[in-house]
């Protein structure tokens, strides 16, 4: 079934006429479940909110890189600033030793970079207590790019940042829309963590393991639980690797709600269709790209980046096919609200736009470092952009795009400790804490009262909400997490309903303050150039 349509009377726009300073003025106000009837959520990869926005909105525009000049009203966001970029914390901390060294601007030449370290313990000692000054010595990795930087930069690299000449899409679509800097990971770590919090706001709660219990990917949560910290994979998924650590979580996650209620969802993922066979002749698992910037062959479908899968509820472990194009998104099918990313544009081109629908591009073009860069991932980005703007559903369409982890590269913003863990994966506050213990959440089970493994907020990521609704031009500083996704996704089609078991959605900051539902739309469009993120029409300029 459909979503329930919302009251005829919410889906009008209520009109008034009001005077102000001796004019007349007309107004909108419009009920957000009404003004949104599809949610398009893109999450891509391993991205902190200073490696792409330092300097917004001030580019170098050097020549032979696509230019970007901001608009004259643009607001400040809280970006790297003076003192930042020459004196930094990291350039002066001993602990860096030769490697200590002030943030520095990659070009587009640089958009190849290596993988940073990431995981749960070690971003805890880059924030060497909240001073933000260990970035090199902790989760600082060596390596590409060449050419323009100094000999002896070595784990530096991740104090690199780019700029509207490199990112220039995702600056232009700040430029249009509106953009929070002030939203986080919902506690520390790498992707998987990322993707569960966004869907569950839970990572406790393994209720089976595969291949050994690795401290590196889970740890002890308290009460008999264990808690995911690292990369692991679901469980008997098809393209799951033999031998890598497996796990399968429990509770509940929002795919759960959305079917209770019979709202319309999907998750959709390149290279989930095993049937496909590329250009390249790959197919099944090995379905595969190879990135023209970073020179690297990767499958494009990654089983950890996939959410869905870590539940009995939601998965589609042997990949199953939708029985017919009408059906996606629909509860009751083999699928089960599991498909490949072709699988979305199929649905919407038949006028089956799901009500919510997470989309997960080619790894080659998610934006995570080694085997994916800025400017692959900006194509993909301004492709779906540029195609939902053409679609007649655009009037009613919010793009939520953001990123499931910071991938260790350097933010000077520390958020708020809203979720305290107390375990020996913790170092932030001294061995062994994170936070100062007063605020603890439970995991899913009704004994376990304080869940280890889940210290949060972690570190600062970019979002943007891209749609007709979005104020423009808009920075907003409301302090919000992953799970922000979450509550925003139960607040527009669920009534508020909560997912419950401890989950961080109880307590996230709400993501209203990115839209204006007292305006009529704005449904001007900003259809950009995927190669340089310019306007069309500009490239030149």
């Amino acid at each position: 079934m459909m979503r329930r349509p919302a009251p005829v009377v919410a889906a009008l726009a209520a009109f008034s006429i009001g005077l102000t300073g001796g004019g007349v003025r007309s107004s909108v106000a419009t009920a957000p479940s009404a003004a949104i009837q599809h949610l398009v959520v893109i999450y891509q990869e391993n991205i902190s909110f200073d490696h792409y926005f330092a300097t917004y909105p001030h580019a170098v525009n050097p020549p032979g890189e696509p230019a970007f000049s901001a608009r004259p009203d643009t607001p400040h966001v809280e970006g790297l600033g003076a003192a930042l970029l020459t004196a930094n914390p990291n350039s002066t901390n001993p602990a860096n030793g030769s490697e200590a060294h002030n943030p520095f601007r990659l070009d587009r030449s640089q958009a190849a970079t290596v993988d940073q370290e990431h995981s749960y313990t070690q971003e805890q000692l880059a924030y060497d207590h909240g001073r933000m000054d260990q970035f090199p010595v902790t989760v600082g990795r060596a390596g590409p790019p060449p050419g323009g930087l100094p000999a002896d930069l070595g784990r530096a690299l991740n104090l690199g940042y780019f700029d509207g000449n490199t990112v220039t899409a995702v600056w232009n679509y700040a430029q249009r829309f509106s953009m929070s800097d002030h939203s986080f990971q919902s506690t520390f770590g790498p992707s998987v963590l990322g993707h569960l919090n966004m869907i569950s706001g839970q990572t406790n709660g393994i209720v089976a393991v595969r291949n050994g219990g690795s401290p590196n990917v889970m740890i002890d949560g308290g009460a008999g639980s264990f808690t995911v910290t690292g990369d692991a994979d679901p469980i008997d998924d098809a393209c799951s690797p033999s031998k890598r650590v497996q796990v399968r979580m429990g509770g509940r996650n929002v795919g759960d709600l959305l079917n209770a209620t019979n709202v319309t969802w999907g998750y959709f993922e390149e290279g989930f269709d095993l049937h496909t066979v590329n250009s390249n002749g790959t197919t099944g698992c090995a379905r595969s790209h190879t990135s023209s910037v970073t020179k690297v062959p990767h499958a494009d479908y990654v089983p950890h980046h996939q959410p869905f899968q870590y539940y009995v509820s939601t998965a589609n472990r042997a990949h199953v096919r939708p029985t017919s194009v009408a059906m996606i998104g629909r509860a009751g099918d083999a699928a089960n609200h599991q498909y490949d990313l072709a699988d979305f544009f199929a649905a919407v081109e038949a006028g089956n736009f799901p009500s919510v629908a997470f989309l997960k591009p080619p790894a080659y073009q998610n934006g995570h470092p080694d085997y994916s860069d800025p400017l692959d991932e900006q194509e993909f980005i301004v492709r779906v952009v540029n195609y939902l703007q053409q679609r007649p559903e655009w009037r009613t369409t919010a793009i939520i795009l953001t990123w499931d982890d910071s991938d260790g590269w350097y933010d000077h913003l520390m958020g708020p400790i809203v979720n305290s863990s107390v375990g020996s994966a913790d170092v932030l506050s001294g061995d062994g804490i994170c936070g100062d213990g007063t605020s603890i959440l439970p995991g899913i089970a009704p004994g376990n009262r304080h869940a280890l493994g889940r210290c949060g907020y972690g570190p600062r990521i970019p979002l943007l909400a891209i749609s007709p609704w979005s104020k423009r031009n808009f920075v907003d500083s409301t302090v919000t997490d992953q799970t922000s996704i979450l509550r925003f996704i139960e607040d527009l089609f669920l009534d508020g309903r909560r997912i419950g078991q401890g989950s961080f959605d109880a307590m996230a900051g709400p993501l209203n303050n990115l839209f204006d539902f007292t305006r009529p739309p704005n449904l001007e469009p900003l259809f950009l150039d995927e190669k340089t993120g310019q306007l069309r029409g500009q490239e030149s300029r």
